[in-house]
């Protein structure tokens, strides 16, 4: 089971080649692939702020998420007990949310942030 960070999800929607095979791979085939409802709100965010160009509308990557299978979580409340359990490596509030999330729930995380790597976490990359 996988949560998918932000950025690993908009690669592959983008079929970015920024994404590694194996996270590819691993998303092409997974049956338990997850993304947190915080992705959408940082997508959000940043394309009102104009720091992200996509063509999508939050209701479209939704719809987007359904055709491919992927659950996205809402944000629950042991998920933010545990971001004040978290050592303050990243100071990102959605990347400490998703962090949160992979390891309330048990996931392997799919990202390419060399900061997550020093959390005691499953990732993918």
């Amino acid at each position: 089971m996988y949560l998918l960070d932000t950025c690993a999800f908009l690669w592959f929607l983008d079929d970015n080649p920024s994404l590694s095979k194996r996270a590819r791979d691993i998303i092409g085939r997974s049956n338990d692939m997850y993304l947190s409802v915080a992705s959408l709100w940082e997508i959000a965010i940043k394309k009102a702020i104009h720091k992200l160009d996509l063509d999508e509308s939050i209701v479209e990557l939704e719809m987007i998420c359904n055709q491919y299978g992927i659950v996205i979580l809402p944000i629950k409340i042991p998920y933010l007990e545990r971001i004040g359990q978290l050592p303050m490596i990243h100071g990102d509030p959605f990347d400490r949310l998703i962090i949160a999330t992979a390891l309330e729930e048990g996931l392997s995380l799919i990202t390419h942030d060399s900061n997550i790597r020093r959390y005691e976490i499953d990732l993918i990359w």
